[in-house]
């Protein structure tokens, strides 16, 4: 994984006030459960300005939550493939979403899903992607998107709870 996302990833939170974290994909898909791994592994770790959702394959399903939280940022996480090599993750803006012909496994496209939420929470919208080495029916990330998820939980970590946020005190659950 290049260390251009942890930058990336820094720059994006800049401004941060309030966070929602959304793992996309499939459990029984092999390396499509890669950002649902990575929400778990946040669970408990992250403060009460920052929602974790674990949407499977129905981040439609969480639009309501997303609304009601109202969010300054939206972070999916998702398998795709993007010609990358497998466990390598890329930071992509939700605008620059037509200028991919990644290929994701869900029924709505990410693209007009990100609108949505653009459209009525202005927040700032970012899908970080993660190229999968095997999305065959079966339990269990590869190798490699096992390490991406491990890198990228620690990044996310960082940027979520070790700087400071300006962060409004009210909490939502």
């Amino acid at each position: 994984m290049s260390d251009s996302v942890g930058k990336e990833l820094k720059d994006w939170f800049v401004n941060a006030e309030k966070i929602v974290v959304a793992g996309i994909g499939n459990p029984i898909r092999s390396d499509d459960y890669v950002g649902l791994k990575i929400v778990k592994a946040l669970q408990g770790k992250v403060p009460d300005t920052v929602c974790l959702l674990e949407c499977e394959t129905v981040p439609e399903s969480y639009i309501l939550d997303i609304e009601q939280f109202q969010p300054t940022h939206v972070l999916l996480i998702d398998a795709a493939f993007l010609e990358l090599k497998p466990g390598e993750a890329q930071l992509v803006a939700a605008e620059r979403m037509v200028d991919y012909s990644a290929v994701s496994t869900h029924a709505l496209p990410l693209r007009i899903f990100c609108e949505h939420i653009k459209k009525v929470t202005g927040a700032k919208i970012g899908l970080l992607l993660i190229e999968p080495a095997d999305m065959e029916f079966g339990e269990g990330l590869s190798v490699e998107a096992e390490c991406a998820a491990e890198r990228l939980t620690t990044l996310l970590l960082e940027h979520l709870v070790s700087r400071p946020l300006f962060f409004s005190k009210r909490s939502w659950r």
